[in-house]
Formats: C-alpha cells, structure tokens, sequence
C-alpha cells in the first residue's frame, strides 16, 4: 500500500514537473452528420413520414490555446420536405393532406471548450455555446405558397475527439441543441405542445489544423 502512494506521488510529481501542453493554433473543418430534431419530434414524425431527422452540413473555425481551452465559431444547415397533415390531437392518428412542405433550419454557434493532452493519436475534447438559429418554413395550398420564418437564441453542449498529428484530421462530434420557442403558435405543433426545434447531432468532420 506504502509502495502503491509513492508511485502515484512520484507520477504525480512527474506530470506537475512536465506538464503536456495542448496544440495551439487554428483549426479549419467541414462536417456532415445527423441531426434530430428531438424537441419536436412528434411534429416532425407527422409531417415527415415517420422521421424526425435527416442529413446536417456545415464548417467551422477554431483556436486553440496552449493550455488546452479553444474557442470556436460553427454553422450548419439542415433540410426536409413532407407534407401538411391534419391531428385532431395528440393521441389521434394522422392524415395527410397532401400539400407539399418545406422546413430549412440553419444555426450559428459560438463554443468554448477544452482539449485533452494530444499526446496520443486521440484527442478528446467538450465544449458548450450559444448562437442563433433560423427556422424557414415553406408550402404551397392551392396555388398559394406560405412561409414562417422565425429565428431564436440556441444553446448546445457537445463532446468529440479528434484522431491524427498532421496538418490533415479526422473528428467525430456529437451534442445536443436546446432552441426553445421557435415553434408552437399553430399547426401540429400547436397541437403536439411542442415549442422547441433542437436536438440530438453527431457529424464526422474533415480537420485541416496549421499543425503549430
């Protein structure tokens, strides 16, 4: 037991002596994922067919300090068409009325987070933000197309890691997206009680680092 604290104190010692600093510098990345929309998932099941997700781009910036914590600004889009549907309420089934709809959500984030030591070829890191989200809503009834457009304060954790040294990475990434009161004033939404558009994600993503 006597030995056992003395490695540790010794280990210990050694790491406060040799402290690993983290890669500093910028990093440039694309990304493409999956993103559900979790907080509006039984709306989106309605209008969608039976899906509350779909396919998320984007990119990103970022800046490493040496000690490990990073700031980094992001966007990415998501795109779905369904159609209008009609819900007596939430328990009852759902008829679809067979007007086409269109639903663009595009988000806007700033994160601060901290990067793991990237002495091995992994590098796990967290992060969490605030931005601003923009939700577009498109169909066409008789000829007459509508639309709402509406744009909130969004909030998001997320957690990663990045695999490489070189100035070419790979990264996978997932978190999650808190963007309350987007929707909800009408339409299924209304009648589902749900007023938020966030959710779960995960992108892979494409890292060229300036290697510093």
């Amino acid at each position: 037991m006597r030995r056992a604290a003395v490695v540790c104190l010794a280990l210990c010692s050694m790491a406060l002596a040799h402290p690993v600093r983290a890669e500093q510098g910028f990093a440039l990345d694309g990304e493409v994922g999956y993103q559900d929309l979790t907080q509006a998932k039984s709306s989106a099941k309605a209008v969608f067919n039976g899906s509350s997700g779909g396919l998320t781009w984007g990119g990103g910036l970022r800046y490493t300090l040496k000690s490990g914590f990073f700031v980094a600004g992001w966007f990415r889009t998501f795109s779905k068409d369904g159609e209008r549907v009609f819900v007596a309420d939430a328990t009852s089934p759902v008829f679809s009325l067979g007007h086409p709809l269109s639903v663009r959500i595009r988000s806007y984030q700033g994160t601060v987070g901290y990067r793991l030591s990237n002495r091995t070829i992994a590098t796990p890191y967290v992060g969490i933000g605030a931005g601003e989200t923009s939700y577009h809503e498109q169909s066409t009834v008789g000829g007459i197309t509508d639309t709402v457009d509406e744009s909130k304060t969004s909030y998001h954790g997320l957690v990663g890691v990045e695999l490489g040294h070189g100035l070419l990475r790979i990264a996978a990434e997932g978190g999650y997206t808190m963007v309350p009161n987007a929707i909800g004033i009408g339409g299924v939404s209304k009648i589902y009680g749900e007023t938020g558009i966030g959710g779960f994600w995960a992108v892979g993503k494409l890292v060229l680092t300036s290697g510093n």
